[in-house]
């Protein structure tokens, strides 16, 4: 029997690959303009970064996180969201003492989740996301919404909702919790083992179940809006005012919460409205998280980010019929035919890769009219062919597949051919 790739997992097979790298590409190229540095981190850390920087009530902690112990008997665990990792950096080595402030930061790379796999989900799945640390002002917060929001914009998606939120600060929280303990205790029998533990630490949670959405004692809870202090009110009114002088669209939803427990102030989601794009509508999440940073040890650094899937992304792009400029093309396929001539098509495919062409040549000792075909499915712009006329007359026959026409051109020549043509 063969073996087969993990439940969950996927292969990125070439054809589809340079999907991805177009999107790589779109997204540094736009994080360039708004001034936001790559960061690396490590694909696990040790199990307390996400216990105390993501929340241990959450779906991630309780129920979704590889978690291992390595030969030092030490817990670790494949990273499930990038923040915590990013902010964990930026506190151990002291990102907060650089002269520009605040800290833009972008990263990409696979994040671990066991959850069951469903249409654009995974267990591995690709997160490209920002963080901005250092500053609590509402215009860092458009920013950071208009950067994702331009990302998809770039890419073609049309059908997108932006949802915005505040989640307040701690003393709006504090008595929104209180409102919500109030309203659920007396009935909290009724909810899955989950809410009922998560009544006490973290009320706000039970809000985002899933099996006891449709209970009545949701849609009469106590909306987090009405708890909002002034100066709470103040930055949310501050920052719709930002996202209209943008010209962004959004809705304004006072049950977003998000799923992660470091969440304050703003709450963002970016929806895909596209037919057929699936149940999960959500393509992009982020909000701030005011906290985090003396949360992991550091000092005071207000922040906000965000993070999407790259594979809900494509899944949008294809639900809205949208192809992206990701075919990839041949300068040179040299066609040979016999021995002598394929000793000159090894030293040619290697020199004109010298010179920033790309080349190809036969390396399954086909008749030419295979070759050619070869040439064809790899969209060669041009095919080089060489026998013994030309290996005596020290030139090469090229072919230009688009127009047709062919002339001989000098070894010698070929390259500045190639790249003038």
């Amino acid at each position: 029997m063969s073996i087969q790739i993990p439940r969950g997992t996927q292969d990125i097979l070439p054809g589809t690959v340079e999907k991805w790298q177009y999107i790589e590409k779109v997204a540094k190229e736009l994080c360039e303009q708004y001034q936001y540095k790559e960061i690396r981190t490590p694909m696990f850390e040790h199990t307390e970064l996400f216990e105390r920087g993501v929340g241990d009530t959450t779906d991630i902690v309780q129920k979704e996180m590889y978690t291992f112990q390595d030969r030092g008997e030490r817990s670790l665990t494949l990273r499930p969201e990038g923040t915590a990792g990013v902010v964990r950096s930026f506190v151990q080595h002291k990102l907060f003492g650089q002269v520009n402030q605040p800290v833009k930061l972008f990263y990409n790379g696979p994040m671990f989740r066991y959850e069951r796999p469903q249409a654009g989900r995974f267990r591995q799945f690709v997160q490209f996301g920002v963080e901005a640390i250092g500053s609590d002002d509402p215009s860092i917060d458009a920013e950071v919404i208009s950067l994702a929001m331009e990302l998809y914009t770039r890419l073609g998606l049309k059908k997108l909702k932006l949802v915005i939120n505040s989640l307040g600060d701690t003393e709006s929280r504090i008595a929104h919790k209180e409102a919500l303990i109030n309203h659920f205790k007396p009935r909290i029998n009724e909810f899955c083992h989950d809410c009922q533990m998560r009544l006490e630490k973290n009320p706000l949670r039970i809000l985002d179940c899933k099996k006891d959405r449709d209970h009545e004692l949701m849609a009469t809870a106590p909306s987090l809006a009405n708890y909002l202090n002034a100066e709470s009110s103040a930055y949310f009114n501050k920052l719709q005012h930002y996202l209209t002088l943008m010209g962004i669209e959004f809705e304004v939803d006072s049950n977003l919460v998000r799923g992660l427990d470091y969440y304050n102030h703003t709450a963002f989601e970016i929806m895909s409205s596209a037919e057929g794009f699936g149940a999960i509508t959500t393509l992009c999440g982020g909000g701030r998280y005011n906290g985090l940073s003396e949360d992991l040890g550091g000092p005071s650094a207000p922040g906000i980010g965000f993070a999407l899937s790259i594979e809900r992304l494509l899944s949008a792009l294809d639900a809205e019929s949208i192809e992206l400029p990701a075919e990839t093309s041949l300068d040179c396929y040299f066609v040979t035919m016999g021995e002598q001539a394929k000793d000159k098509a090894v030293e040619l495919t290697y020199k004109a890769r010298k010179h920033n062409l790309s080349a190809e040549m036969d390396t399954l000792n086909r008749k030419m009219k295979a070759q050619l075909k070869s040439a064809d499915r790899l969209k060669a712009k041009f095919v080089a062919i060489i026998g013994e006329n030309e290996l005596s007359e020290g030139a090469v026959v090229v072919k230009n597949l688009e127009s047709g026409t062919q002339e001989n051109v000098p070894f010698e020549q070929l390259f500045d051919y190639l790249t003038q043509s």
